[in-house]
């Protein structure tokens, strides 16, 4: 699988569009994959976009009616592109939150904590939802 970041903030080093399939697979393999029922082939694609707290807001609010900042959204899209590949959706971090949080959710740093919330917002694409989700 592929996945693609956009940083915004640069948090990560250059460039601002970038594949980080050999950072994120080791963690979702280590820590989600008794969890995937979802089964993607080698051509799906995922992309990750790193904002702030005033984006993802806007986000949360157009899309689920909330208006407040939470720390990643997923947006599904499941789609077959014209080139073959597979689009799965897309994954919205805040890294505001991240910087809030990384330490309570025993992270060394803020990145750790955006790798984290990408694994999780992956996870929602591929159906796994926390418990009294819609």
């Amino acid at each position: 699988m592929e996945y693609f970041l956009y940083d915004k903030s640069r948090i990560f080093p250059p460039p601002r569009w970038m594949r980080i399939d050999n950072f994120l697979n080791p963690r979702l393999t280590k820590c989600y994959n008794s969890s995937m029922n979802h089964v993607l082939t080698k051509n799906s694609k995922i992309n990750v976009h790193i904002v702030g707290d005033k984006e993802i807001c806007a986000l949360n609010k157009k899309h689920l009616g909330h208006n407040y900042p939470t720390d990643v959204l997923s947006f599904n899209i499941d789609e077959k592109l014209p080139n073959g590949e597979y689009y799965l959706g897309d994954v919205i971090v805040n890294l505001d939150q991240a910087e809030r949080q990384y330490k309570e959710y025993n992270n060394d740093d803020v990145r750790k904590e955006v790798s984290d919330l990408i694994a999780h917002g992956v996870l929602h694409l591929l159906g796994i939802h926390h418990n009294g989700d819609d």
